[in-house]
């Protein structure tokens, strides 16, 4: 059975009541609070966690509140699990190509999804300790199991199992991150359906599945599913896939995820759902045409919902839409003893903004500014994306459209990864590197890179435009070869070649002219 009677994660193997044990552990006694805290922090999920470890490491009184699991959704239902099941299926895509190796398999292979899926909760578990309630006890954390809730103008009531508690509070922090949202379709609820946080309780594979939403979680998803065997129908009321992207990367991603097997069906209108015997019923409306199909699940992945109930924000003077919660580029909320990181009020839903707003939140709420420390800003956070589909989309800054609606006139330049002889080797040549440099300066202003690594050659540039974003740098930085990095450096040298103006290129004729006199 599972450790507590108010958390559930299925299957109740060895893996999940470990991890359950680490971020929800079943004997934990809330400690008694002592005095004032410097810092009260709401949700243990990326946000939460990176404010109350570095609270506590620089010395701050710091009590960390979770209802549920410890790690939030990166560990739990997000990045981790999804990284898993993502890294076995194209394991399983891999095997299938492989006599483009030489590597010539034979008939009969077992492909196990239930042995893929134990491989995920394995490793979920074991990084769970780094998030566990044990380890941020003996960080100087008092850690706190169960809901909290304002009650006045400087105090937290923490509903636990054990009784409640009430804390003191000199600044707090709103680290509540958020939900899967599930779009009002007829029929949905009835029918049943699975979202990030409980399609990794699967053991068996789908044989037809359903994913409505072709945003980076639907994505991933369905690609992965495709690849492991599933008939995978990717539904998406708006055209094509990865609305938000470069639409010439979205295209090369979506040409991949058609030779998986998935079938797009967009522009998506009147869509229904029904349960049958045989199943659960879409009808939807593609580029005129009506489509019936019949699933055996359906994976919605639409959009995220802030975690805002429940809290007692009404009573502290904290304003929230649904949205989530308001706050200013300090990070402070409506309420400036009260500050907010992470999914709960910001548009950018990753782990890695929510732990650079952590950071913010730190340096903004515990340092002395009155003795002339500078406060922070999220405004000047540079935040690169990743989805992690087959190529991968990777970027960051602006868009070329984002640019040129701010007044900037842009220069845009593309490599293509076919021309990358790692790439080439690699058999993942698959994509471009496409850079925005503002006219009349070196300053990049964006990046986007589709490859099989974008995710990692993305990071070159975000240094870059941190540092002040200059191409001349990329472009005299040598890079070992062969690497498919090599791409952000031949991006930036086509940039170096169009500003070699003619009259330089003339007076260097002049001048190999007169060295050959001499």
């Amino acid at each position: 059975m599972n450790t507590r009677e108010d958390v559930l994660v299925l299957p109740d193997d060895e893996h999940n009541q470990r991890l359950v044990e680490n971020v929800h552990p079943s004997r934990w006694v809330n400690p008694e609070p002592s005095g004032r805290y410097n810092l009260v922090v709401i949700g243990a999920g990326t946000a939460g966690l990176v404010t109350a470890a570095i609270a506590a490491g620089i010395g701050a009184k710091v009590a960390l509140i979770e209802k549920h699991l410890m790690g939030g959704d990166c560990l739990n239902v997000g990045c981790v699990p999804s990284k898993g099941v993502i890294r076995a299926s194209r394991a399983w895509a891999e095997l299938r190509r492989a006599e483009e190796f030489g590597l010539h398999i034979p008939p009969g292979v077992k492909y196990d999804f239930g042995a893929a899926m134990a491989r995920m909760r394995r490793l979920r578990a074991r990084i769970s300790h780094t998030d566990s309630a044990h380890r941020y006890r003996g960080l100087g954390v008092d850690v706190y199991i169960g809901s909290g809730r304002f009650t006045g103008p400087d105090t937290i009531q923490v509903e636990g199992p054990a009784g409640n508690r009430t804390l003191r509070f000199a600044k707090a922090a709103l680290c509540t991150g958020a939900r899967a949202a599930a779009p009002p379709t007829p029929g949905l609820e009835e029918a049943g359906y699975l979202t990030n946080e409980t399609v990794f309780w699967l053991t068996e594979l789908p044989q037809r599945l359903a994913v409505i939403g072709a945003g980076p979680i639907g994505c991933e998803l369905a690609q992965s599913f495709a690849r492991f065997g599933s008939r995978v129908y990717l539904i998406e009321a708006l055209h094509g896939i990865l609305p938000n992207e470069d639409r010439d990367a979205a295209d090369i991603v979506h040409a991949s995820m058609l030779r998986d097997g998935v079938t797009l069906l967009c522009c998506g209108k009147d869509l229904t759902v029904g349960k049958m015997d045989s199943g659960k019923r879409l009808t939807v409306d593609s580029h005129g045409r009506r489509y019936d199909i019949t699933v055996d699940e359906i994976l919605i992945g639409v959009g995220r919902a802030p975690n805002v109930e429940g809290l007692g924000l009404e009573t502290v003077g904290v304003d929230y839409d649904k949205t989530g919660v308001k706050v200013n580029n300090r990070l402070q909320t409506t309420n400036p003893r009260i500050y907010a990181a992470g999914d709960v009020c910001s548009r950018y839903k990753f782990t890695h903004a929510a732990d650079a707003m952590a950071q913010i939140v730190i340096q903004n709420a515990l340092f002395p500014h009155p003795f002339g420390l500078a406060y922070a800003s999220a405004d000047s956070l540079i935040i690169p994306w990743c989805t992690y589909t087959e190529p991968e989309i990777a970027h960051v800054g602006l868009y070329e459209a984002e640019a040129k609606a701010k007044g900037l006139e842009v220069e845009t330049y593309t490599y293509r990864l076919d021309e990358v002889d790692r790439a080439i080797l690699d058999g993942e040549e698959e994509g471009f590197a496409r850079v925005h440099i503002q006219r009349g300066t070196d300053k990049i202003l964006g990046a986007t890179i589709v490859a099989a690594h974008a995710g990692d050659l993305i990071s070159e540039f975000t240094a870059l435009m941190k540092a002040g974003g200059s191409a001349k740098t990329l472009a005299g930085t040598i890079h070992p070869y062969p690497t498919q990095a090599e791409v952000n450096k031949k991006v930036v040298n086509l940039w170096r070649k169009a500003h070699f103006t003619e009259g330089q290129k003339r007076m260097l004729r002049k001048w190999f002219e007169w060295t050959r006199k001499g």
